[in-house]
């Protein structure tokens, strides 16, 4: 779905990612796991034309979108959810929704909308509550649930766990697999927290300071002798 080739891309003169490839592969769960700072959020920039590339490719399906505008990346099928400013605390649930499928004709709409609630259950009974009102981990659902608002083909999902309590997170990446297995959508999903991760995904690439060190399964990489300092770069 999305070939990463030998890229180089960071932010200006500062440069986060060296000759970095992945693939995303269609209907599946593919994760990058790596400690803080190793330039995780910085390859999904680099997807949605947020980032410097200096060199490398990035193809979708078979058009080549490296450097494209991120609007016009959007309007291919890729859905991003940041780890931050993600939904609109000051208006409701469902305004937030549709906010999110602006392009989408109104019948187009209503039905994502219901896909969106029958999926997540708690945003129907919630969609006239202001969305700062929600919880972290409601927040979070919100947040997915505005990306599948644009109809994706796939779905970039950063560091989604972040400051929720384990039991949150879990029923979190829980809903993700749900996403999986249902719509047979194509998720790309970068966490600092490499176990929550490795147990859902498909497929993994672990990014240490800036390089890939790992491609393969992720039951293997979990289970490496050497995981831990790899994680951390010592190995």
């Amino acid at each position: 779905m999305i070939k990463v080739a030998n890229l180089y891309s960071g932010y200006g003169k500062l440069k986060v990612l060296f000759d970095v490839s992945t693939a995303t592969e269609p209907g599946r769960i593919t994760a990058v796991v790596g400690p803080n700072g190793a330039g995780k959020t910085t390859l999904l920039n680099s997807i949605m034309g947020l980032a410097t590339i200096y060199s490398g490719k990035i193809m979708l399906e078979d058009r080549d979108i490296t450097g494209m505008p991120t609007h016009k990346v959007a309007r291919l099928g890729v859905a991003y959810v940041p780890q931050l400013f993600s939904v609109f605390a000051n208006l409701l649930v469902e305004e937030n929704l549709k906010i999110a499928a602006y392009m989408l004709p109104e019948e187009r709409m209503r039905d994502r909308l219901e896909l969106v609630y029958s999926l997540f259950p708690v945003l129907k009974e919630f969609r006239n509550r202001k969305a700062g009102t929600l919880s972290g981990g409601e927040r979070r659902m919100l947040a997915i649930s505005m990306g599948l608002m644009k109809e994706p083909k796939i779905l970039l999902l950063d560091e989604i766990t972040t400051d929720l309590a384990p039991i949150m997170a879990k029923k979190v990446l829980e809903k993700v697999v749900e996403l999986r297995d249902t719509l047979k959508l194509t998720i790309l999903l970068v966490e600092q927290y490499a176990v929550r991760a490795l147990e859902i995904a498909d497929k993994a690439y672990l990014l240490v300071s800036g390089s890939i060190r790992y491609e393969g399964n992720p039951q293997e990489l979990l289970q490496h002798p050497e995981f831990s300092k790899l994680y951390l770069g010592v190995a």
